[in-house]
């Protein structure tokens, strides 16, 4: 991959996941049975916290203060002074006001503000195995697709362990980061998930004593997710499920507004569920199959066109 052949996926990446995100936000912990009888298909407002249509959550701001973060060479603190210039100053937000952080994210940055080392800032333990640092992981992608293998794995746990540090939460960040660089070789999806199920075991089994704590993506790593009834497709905010339901919703739909919407009315925890799943979609689809009047009402959108621009000009 060449620089100039990344820039509209950038873009893509970066609205794929504001987008998804905005569409789920208010409807925010609604059940998958309250949305299968008035389920969402357009961009709504209000809701859940009260906000205009195109409102997007952490899960984009976290997202955006990476990006902008990765305008610089690699820093490691850059990205935690940007965390912590979130959730305290209200840091690309976008209305100037943080209406949404996980606990586990909350407890990671007040640690990151007192000059705890971003190494060791996030939760280790297994109970901490949100979503939050799966939802804020894709900017990655972009500055790490050239590394080896070995290198990508490394830098992707130092960015995920700015929060969750468990070793479930480093390898779900991972996979997805894998399968977005699938996703810029212009791998079709049945293949670049193919691909994974060979790749990312055999590194994993040749980096880690314990593999058989991995054995939760197995789902993912040696059945065929698209093969799954919805039923059985979990959309809380544990971050194996949040991957799972992203990766089906990829496999289960055709385009990029029917993944995000399919990712929205499995309910829960919706805007994380679609920014995941949005931001794989944008890159498979392109930018241009974005709605317009979706992508033309997100909040700040002049603000994420520059900072495309900056980020895929400063790689």
């Amino acid at each position: 991959m060449d620089k100039e052949s990344l820039r509209n996926p950038i873009r893509a990446a970066l609205f794929g996941h504001a987008v998804g995100d905005a569409l789920g936000v208010p409807v925010e912990f609604t059940s998958r049975k309250e949305l299968a009888q008035n389920p969402v298909t357009s961009m709504l407002g209000f809701g859940t916290y009260n906000v205009p249509p195109g409102t997007w959550s952490d899960d984009a701001s976290l997202s955006f203060c990476l990006a902008e973060a990765l305008t610089e060479p690699f820093n490691l603190h850059s990205i935690a002074n940007n965390f912590v210039r979130w959730a305290n100053e209200n840091f690309w937000t976008p209305y100037g006001v943080v209406f949404d952080i996980g606990n586990t994210t909350r407890w990671a940055i007040q640690r990151l503000a007192i000059g705890i080392d971003p190494h060791i800032a996030g939760a280790i333990d297994e109970a901490s195995n949100g979503n939050g640092s799966l939802m804020r992981i894709l900017p990655l992608a972009f500055t790490i697709y050239n590394q080896p293998i070995e290198d990508r794995f490394e830098r992707i746990r130092q960015v995920s362990t700015l929060t969750h540090g468990h070793i479930h939460s480093v390898v779900a960040c991972f996979y997805y980061i894998e399968f977005a660089l699938e996703l810029l070789r212009h791998s079709d999806k049945y293949s670049a998930y193919q691909s994974l199920q060979k790749t990312v075991p055999a590194f994993l089994d040749s980096h880690f004593k314990n593999t058989e704590k991995l054995d939760i993506f197995d789902r993912l790593l040696k059945n065929d997710i698209s093969a799954i009834d919805e039923g059985k497709i979990e959309s809380s905010g544990f971050v194996l499920h949040t991957l799972e339901a992203a990766i089906w919703c990829l496999l289960k739909t055709e385009s990029y507004e029917s993944a995000v919407l399919k990712a929205i009315n499995l309910g829960e925890d919706t805007d994380t569920t679609a920014a995941v799943t949005g931001g794989l979609a944008g890159l498979l689809y392109g930018i241009d199959s974005i709605p317009t009047h979706w992508k033309t009402v997100i909040a700040r959108h002049a603000d994420i066109e520059d900072l495309a621009y900056r980020f895929w000009a400063n790689l």
